[in-house]
């Protein structure tokens, strides 16, 4: 691509959903660019918009004839009889035959193994043509990235930059306006209490005037003039004061940094102990035709917390059926394993949901015994605060929502031992980020199948358990 791709005002809309409008940049010959932000703004859209699939809802784009464009959806439809990660590769291959000059991919490493990934990562990194992706995960963005189109509240905030640099960036301006706005909270009480203090010397003043005029019968004395001044100063200072507030209160909803979450638990890791939980010697699993794993040779304590990797189809989720005693799953050997009810499962179907349910009817009934504002308490530190959001049913649930009521159900009930299975899939960075706050706590034993390097460090896993 020799000449850049000009973005001129370019507007996307659904009915009843602005995603972005008026955009306007230019895409360089080279530039590796994400767009990030929560999922539904529009970023596979745009994606489609740039190569030509998918007409804009205002502006343009214009761009030289001669680009070719290679494209990777998000879901690849072609190649039956592929694994996901093996349909990607077949894909990319196809595109790349092609010699695009510009790279379009669409959350890239959504069904990658923990090789493949590299192997993109390496190859992105070394990509010298124009690469635009959509993607949620932070090792891609740490390590491919120059540009970030963020598409949050119908803009696009472009940062040019590296992505922990952007993190840092917003970081700092969160920090800076919450500061002033702590400031202008004291001013204003400062103000309001001069004056009230202000009032209570005029009345006093007033008090003393009436007096004297009523001794030499005199006019009026000039008390509610002061008054009157004192006011009209301290409304102006007020009104200053709320107008840089609502201003900076915009600004704040802009810099978007995931809420903290501060989870409480059911059970405490001193509940729980450090005694072993897992315990597999020489073990076997597999269907009723086929082994697919041997000699398994597993140790989990009562407070650790162990990732499973291995490559795409090496077994990983057998393995975690095998715990769940799964009754399709033979397995031999010597397991020592928790109970059922002791054990949590988390995968990204959110497969425990009921969808019929409400969020507040999903932790009531399960957990009777709390009361209604007990109930509301706890949803609250998982987010759930307004009146719209507990009684949404769960059919119609963001995979964020569903992700942080998952997570509140396990919370609320904390089983001794959590499986987790690839729960980072297709969900954003801001999900992502509440999904470790919580998995980062977690008190007890926790066994974890992930191939996001960058996320299992982030909620703090050290010991690996590799599947071949």
């Amino acid at each position: 691509m020799r000449k850049p791709i000009f973005i001129n005002k370019l507007s996307l809309s659904f009915q009843n959903k602005i995603c972005f409008e008026d955009f306007s940049t230019q895409i360089q010959p080279g530039d590796h660019t994400a767009l990030i932000g929560n999922n539904g703004t529009g970023k596979s859209s745009l994606l489609k918009i740039i190569k030509g699939d998918l007409a804009a809802s205002g502006g343009c784009i214009k761009n030289n004839k001669d680009i070719v464009f290679g494209y990777v959806p998000q879901l690849i439809y072609e190649y039956e009889n592929l694994s996901g990660g093996e349909k990607f590769n077949k894909a990319l291959s196809v595109v790349f035959a092609n010699c695009p000059d510009v790279l379009l991919l669409d959350e890239p490493t959504n069904h990658l193994d923990l090789k493949n990934r590299k192997a993109l990562m390496k190859m992105l990194s070394f990509y010298k043509g124009t690469l635009i992706v959509v993607s949620h995960d932070v090792e891609l963005l740490r390590n491919s990235i120059n540009i970030l189109w963020h598409i949050d509240n119908g803009t696009i905030n472009i940062f040019n930059g590296k992505y922990d640099d952007y993190r840092q960036t917003i970081s700092q301006k969160r920090q800076s306006t919450e500061k002033e706005l702590g400031l202008l909270a004291k001013e204003k009480k400062e103000t309001h209490k001069a004056l009230m203090k202000e009032q209570q010397r005029v009345k006093k003043s007033k008090q003393r005037g009436e007096k004297f005029v009523e001794q030499k019968r005199w006019l009026p004395a000039v008390g509610d003039l002061k008054e009157s001044s004192a006011k009209k100063t301290a409304g102006k200072k007020q009104k200053a004061i709320s107008d840089r507030r609502a201003s900076l209160n915009e600004h704040l909803s802009k810099l978007r940094i995931p809420e903290i979450m501060k989870p409480s638990f059911s059970l405490t890791a001193k509940d729980i102990g450090s005694k072993t939980i897992v315990s597999v010697s020489g073990g076997q699993v597999g269907y009723q035709d086929k082994i697919i794993l041997r000699n398994i040779n597993i140790s989990v304590s009562g407070n650790e917390h162990l990732a499973i990797t291995g490559d795409n189809g090496s077994g990983k989720t057998t393995l975690l059926k095998a715990i769940l005693n799964d009754s399709q799953i033979i397995k031999t050997g010597i397991w020592d394993l928790p109970r059922i009810k002791d054990i949590g499962y988390l995968n990204q179907n959110y497969s425990s949901l009921d969808s019929l349910k409400t969020v507040l009817e999903t932790l009531t009934d399960l957990a009777p015994e709390k009361t209604h504002a007990q109930i509301r308490d706890f949803l609250n530190d998982f987010l759930f605060r307004k009146n719209e959001d507990v009684n949404k049913r769960i059919s119609v649930l963001s995979g964020g929502e569903q992700s942080r009521l998952s997570l509140a159900k396990i919370a609320l009930q904390t089983p001794r031992l959590l499986l987790i299975d690839e729960i980072t899939n297709n969900i954003d960075l801001e999900t992502k980020e509440h999904v470790a706050q919580v998995l980062k706590e977690y008190p007890g034993a926790m066994i974890i199948i992930s191939h996001d390097i960058a996320f299992l460090e982030d909620i703090g896993i050290t010991h690996y358990y590799s599947v071949r």
